[in-house]
């Protein structure tokens, strides 16, 4: 295993094919090593060393990671939890877990449980395989395995950094974590399994790698928003590429990777705003409108670290020039996403590393290519040139998103129509080699003007609600979707006579 730890993961671009080899833990033998190996195409599992069946069990995750034992102490396990409040009902995976629990003889989740069905992916860090639990193939999950004997101190302190923030998130774009196990030298994560690869796999597979604005308005908006519950959490990510962006059975995106982020202080604050606007003008005067708002904004402004790290291509000139960095770095890299989504390539990409990051320290200002002669551009591309600008700005000060985060982000008008509370019922995009399970919630796609569900049925619907909850005229029944999560709008109507 030591050579694909080795893989340069952050400092090259790298895609791991997938191998189409089982692996399964006998029930005669669950020792979890495997062998080394000399090239990345050789990927074995073997058992090395003997460890008592009884000794070796995976413990739920729950809010916050519980300090794990190197030992071969058994975890101990919290059956019948649902840590994860926005996948509770919806989710095969925690049904899988309960069932095997259930049966279980001392209802603890071991690893006997579980059968490796191939490798998926290998890293600087560790392997990833497709995990399913024995006797019960309804649910996927993916494994990843990390060798801390084959690592460097300050690489396990990135692995110890991963699993203690993953196992306190809560996010629909975010991964769960559904187990921690620690035994001997190896540490294990089970989590969600994404079946349709990443982001980068996806735009290889598009005319000149690149997506119609419209579904670079799904995948990027959905990101913005994991990057706003991180940053919420105090947590700058240092990591955002289209290789760590995984899409779901569903469509939907999911980052991954955590092992570069870093936390810091976070000072929430909630604005309170209030519009007052003319909505009728009619013979007997004109209707206003009050419209009182509240903006949640928390972003970590104060976080600063000297550290370089990141893919070259997506580091940010502070982080390039080591003068050290903060919150903007994962803005800066949103820009670059955007751009290689719509062009197919990075926009200070040069002929080598070394001339990539010369281009992104002396760049004054991003070029876009010129379009093809006669050819005619996409609708949203002048709003979404826009965007990329405001965000690659050299000074970290003016870099939109800096100061107030996703709420200044989500206001461009690169993303203007979409509900941000509804973006989860979208129905994601159809593109060249992307296949989506269709979900019951899906409605609607975002862009282009295309609601969630038609106006009328809204309406309808909320009336119903309102009629059977007795809210009539309550103060929240004007609800405004194209607000933040934590925003609400109250609607007064005053008559005045011109």
């Amino acid at each position: 295993m030591s050579s694909l730890l080795q893989l340069p993961k952050n400092s090259e671009r790298i895609k791991m094919e997938q191998d189409d080899s089982v692996y399964y833990l006998p029930d005669s033998d669950l020792d979890f090593s495997f062998t080394s190996t000399t090239t990345t195409t050789d990927r074995t599992l073997s058992a090395r060393s003997s460890l008592a069946r009884s000794s070796i069990t995976l413990s739920f995750n729950e809010s916050r990671l519980s300090t794990a034992s190197t030992t071969t102490t058994p975890s101990t396990a919290v059956p019948n939890a649902h840590p994860r409040p926005h996948r509770r009902h919806d989710n095969p995976n925690w049904a899988a877990i309960n069932a095997a629990t259930t049966l279980s003889s001392d209802g603890a989740l071991h690893l006997r449980h579980l059968k490796l069905v191939r490798l998926v992916g290998a890293g600087n860090l560790g392997r990833v395989f497709l995990c399913r639990l024995r006797d019960y193939d309804g649910a996927d999950f993916a494994l990843k395995v990390v060798d801390r004997d084959s690592l460097t101190s300050k690489k396990v302190s990135h692995v110890q950094t991963e699993a203690q923030i993953i196992s306190a998130l809560d996010h629909p774009f975010l991964p769960t974590l559904y187990a921690h196990l620690e035994v001997s030298h190896y540490t294990c994560l089970l989590m969600d399994y994404c079946p349709n690869g990443d982001l980068h796999s996806l735009l290889h597979k598009q005319p000149s790698n690149r997506l119609p604005v419209r579904a670079v308005r799904f995948f990027v908006a959905e990101v913005l928003l994991a990057l706003e519950y991180l940053h919420a959490l105090g947590i700058v990510y240092r990591d955002l590429k289209p290789e760590n962006i995984l899409i779901r059975e569903d469509g939907h995106i999911m980052l991954s990777d955590f092992d570069l982020c870093f936390r810091s202080d976070v000072s929430p604050k909630l604005n309170r705003t209030t519009t007052t606007q003319i909505v009728k003008v009619g013979p007997t005067g004109r209707r206003w409108r009050e419209e009182r708002a509240a903006e949640f904004i928390a972003e970590p402004t104060a976080a600063f670290s000297k550290s370089c790290v990141g893919t070259h291509e997506y580091l940010a000139p502070e982080l390039v020039g080591g003068y050290g960095h903060g919150n903007g770095v994962d803005w800066w890299a949103f820009g670059v996403l955007v751009f290689e989504m719509l062009y197919g390539t990075t926009p200070f990409k040069g002929g080598s590393k070394e001339s990539t990051l010369r281009n992104i320290a002396s760049a004054r200002g991003v070029r876009f290519p010129a379009a093809a002669e006669g050819e005619r551009e996409e609708a949203g591309m002048a709003e979404a040139k826009d965007l990329i600008e405001k965000l690659l700005v050299m000074d970290p000060r003016r870099r939109l998103g800096c100061e107030r985060g996703a709420t200044d982000i989500k206001r461009h008008p690169f993303f203007a129509g979409i509900k941000w509370p509804l973006i989860r019922t979208y129905r994601p995009p159809e593109v060249r080699g992307l296949a989506v399970k269709r979900s019951k919630l899906s409605k609607g796609v975002v862009g282009g003007g295309v609601s969630v569900s038609s106006p009328r049925r809204r309406r309808s619907f909320w009336k119903r609600v309102s009629r059977l909850m007795g809210i009539k005229g309550s103060k929240y029944s004007g609800l405004n979707p194209n607000h933040n999560y934590y925003s609400y709008e109250k609607q007064k109507k005053i008559n005045k006579r011109t």
